[in-house]
């Protein structure tokens, strides 16, 4: 049920923490949203914790500036311990950089203050619905054994999939019903990899942005390029399944050894055939993990039997693996990252793309990382 903010009395209404250790913009805040909410208030990041393992929360409100941790350190714990909780980020203390790190780590919003209490009211409304979509698509991929079963069933659950994700509040779904398009369902593919986990989403937007940087350096049509794009984004669709998503082991290392989910390349380009996707991107997820010495898997493929396309995606998902932050591992600098990967060229990869994705990225590496933040496909869907 949508929950939208109106002076009409709300008959289960959700609960949102607000975060802040200034009293006056923390009493401002439950004024203006007391109406709407049952509010919680903290101080503190400790105290924010408390209640957040104490009761339900839909919508914490965070200050990036508290008295015991930094805002958006806070974020990080709450995205990793209670990934269904909705955070917008409003602080005095914003900047660009800070408003896209909070964005990356899962931060919903980011308000300045002094806040316009219009903006807040929309930028609410608007993070209720995302929760709404990404809750019910949680429970479906959670639940649905159709989606791992055959074409027939696989096509069914889709339909129902998309369908409940349709009824949600105004979803970028067409109204009209229609679902077959590729427009129209990036917003669902994309949610339903933040569904699953957030580092996903993250992961598969910064390789569908260092794949695309690639095919942009050599000759290919306008199909292929939205192709590599999209393929690019989908390539690890099949972690989407009921099985816990790790990122640090989900994986398969430039020195070759083989870890994690080694059927997620078949489960996805299994679970994308009812879309009529393009052929091209079903083989990037089928065939990004395949080899150029024939050593890949899942089908062993080998030199020009591998399509172009997914040894691209196969290169920057390699890239983002050695340079991405996560627990437990430093990321390698962009040139080291390029020398390990010089080391494998002719056997994990293909020489020539390798040698000139080494280039491209080392070219652009001063801008790199912000400009890979937060890219998806459907940012350049009119580009």
């Amino acid at each position: 049920m949508n929950v939208p903010v109106t002076s009409e009395p709300v008959k289960h209404k959700p609960t949102l923490l607000v975060v802040d250790d200034e009293a006056g913009p923390r009493d401002a805040l439950k004024v203006i949203l007391r109406p709407f909410f049952n509010i919680q208030a903290a101080e503190s990041a400790s105290a924010a914790i408390d209640v957040l393992n104490s009761r339900h929360i839909d919508l914490i409100t965070l200050d990036q500036k508290l008295p015991d941790r930094q805002g958006l350190d806070l974020l990080q714990d709450i995205k990793h311990h209670h990934a269904d909780v909705e955070v917008i980020i409003i602080t005095g203390y914003g900047s660009l950089k800070s408003a896209m790190e909070g964005i990356r780590h899962g931060a919903a919003g980011y308000l300045l203050k002094p806040f316009n209490v219009t903006e807040l009211l929309s930028l609410v409304n608007q993070t209720l619905e995302k929760k709404q979509r990404l809750d019910f698509l949680r429970h479906f991929i959670g639940t649905s054994t159709g989606l791992w079963g055959s074409e027939t069933e696989c096509a069914q659950a889709w339909s129902e999939l998309i369908a409940g994700y349709h009824a949600i509040g105004k979803s970028t779904l067409g109204h009209e019903g229609k679902s077959d398009s590729l427009p129209d369902l990036l917003p669902l593919f994309s949610d339903l990899l933040e569904a699953k986990d957030r580092q996903l989403l993250n992961h598969c937007s910064r390789v569908s942005f260092y794949a695309t940087l690639l095919g942009n350096r050599i000759d290919l049509t306008l199909a292929e390029q939205k192709s590599l794009a999209l393929g690019a984004f989908l390539h690890d669709i099949g972690k989407i399944g009921p099985e816990p998503y790790q990122f640090a082991d989900d994986e398969i290392t430039v020195t070759g050894e083989a870890v994690g989910n080694r059927n997620h390349p078949e489960q996805g380009s299994k679970l994308v055939l009812p879309l009529k996707l393009s052929a091209e991107v079903g083989q990037i997820i089928a065939y990004h993990h395949e080899r150029w010495d024939g050593a890949g898997y899942p089908f062993g493929l080998k030199e020009e039997g591998i399509p172009q396309l997914a040894r691209i995606v196969c290169l920057a998902q390699t890239f983002d693996h050695l340079t991405a932050e996560r627990p437990g591992r430093t990321p390698l600098s962009i040139d080291d990252a390029c020398r390990e990967m010089l080391k494998y060229a002719g056997t994990h990869f293909e020489k020539n793309l390798t040698e000139l994705f080494s280039h491209m990225v080392q070219e652009c590496k001063a801008s790199l990382p912000a400009m890979a933040m937060a890219t998806t496909p459907t940012d350049r869907s009119n580009s």
